[in-house]
């Protein structure tokens, strides 16, 4: 069955780069001998979407295009698929063995690897670790734990629009979102999505340990503009708290928060077990010192302390 499937794929991958116009299903379908033992056209169509997804996770670029009769059609260019040559001296694959390694313990690290391979295939120097022996004890890596990333990082490479169920820290309940995914970006150890929400008009960014449910994808195009990468960080920066403009009070359990004192600007100690500490207030302020639990108490602004109290009462509900 593997050999069959990797016959059918070698055969629509040649049909698509040897062809100089998009082909239709239907004739890609009279020019494939396992389409055309497909029993009915509903079984050709889930086997084609399959084989095409499956073309389109190992790199081939396909482009689908409307002709004037308004049928699909499909093609992979030449141009679009053909690599340059590859030149990398050896501490720059060294980065890129450092890079893969920080995936190594999520979704991706299958991807990572089969791309170190590729490279290597087309002349990328072998490289040794440098900083192996140094800090064997510290490992670069980004956790993946929730099962929202993964469609996400698809959805988003593929400009794909989804719809998923999400609870917000301050509600009792989730709410379906429709929103045009852009990018997936971790901050303080946890993974927002940064995209266009269609029913609010407008940009959001979403913590995907709060996303519940299947992430659900929609066919059509985009209806916003899709901002650069700087502007997309910048934007899950302020909505997870980067962008602060004042200072707030809160009281620090000794011994405790040790996060939250890496961000003081001033700290004083107390005798009764408590510290005193002056951090800068932004955007998602609330939601983290949420995280924290009996070890914090807001002293003020009132109107922090008001959404922290909130939150609480919203995750005693829930």
């Amino acid at each position: 069955m593997a050999i069959a499937k990797a016959e059918r794929l070698m055969n629509l991958a040649l049909c698509l780069l040897g062809t100089r116009r998009p082909l239709s299903k239907r004739e890609l379908r009279g020019s494939i001998e396992a389409y055309l033992e497909a029993g009915n056209d509903e079984s050709f169509n889930r086997m084609f979407e399959r084989d095409k997804d499956d073309l389109r996770e190992l790199g081939l670029v396909i482009e689908t295009v409307e002709n004037l009769e308004g049928e699909i059609g499909y093609l992979a260019r030449r141009d679009s698929n053909r690599l340059p040559p590859v030149s990398l001296d050896a501490e720059e694959a060294a980065a890129l063995g450092l890079a893969a390694k920080v995936w190594q313990q999520a979704r991706l690290a299958g991807a990572a690897s089969g791309a170190l391979q590729k490279l290597r295939a087309g002349g990328m120097p072998e490289a040794g670790d440098p900083y192996e022996g140094q800090h064997s004890a510290i490992e670069p890596r980004i956790p993946v734990h929730e099962a929202a990333f993964e469609p996400l990082m698809l959805a988003c490479r593929d400009r794909r629009p989804v719809v998923f169920d999400y609870r917000k820290s301050n509600a009792a309940r989730p709410e379906t979102r429709q929103v045009e995914p852009w990018a997936l970006e971790c901050w303080r150890g946890h993974w927002y999505l940064a995209g266009y929400d269609r029913d609010r008009g407008a940009e959001r960014v979403f913590r995907l340990s709060r996303i519940t449910g299947k992430v659900r994808s929609r066919a059509g195009k985009y209806s916003a503009e899709v901002p650069d990468v700087v502007t997309v960080r910048e934007t899950v920066a302020g909505w997870a708290g980067e962008g602060a403009d004042r200072s707030a009070l809160i009281r620090l359990r000794s011994g405790a928060g040790y996060p939250l004192r890496a961000k003081a600007t001033a700290v004083r100690e107390g005798g009764d077990g408590w510290d005193e500490l002056e951090i800068p207030y932004g955007h998602g302020l609330d939601a983290w010192l949420v995280e924290f639990g009996p070890d914090v108490v807001v002293v003020g602004p009132a109107d922090l302390r008001a959404d922290v109290v909130d939150r609480l009462r919203a995750v005693a509900k829930a």
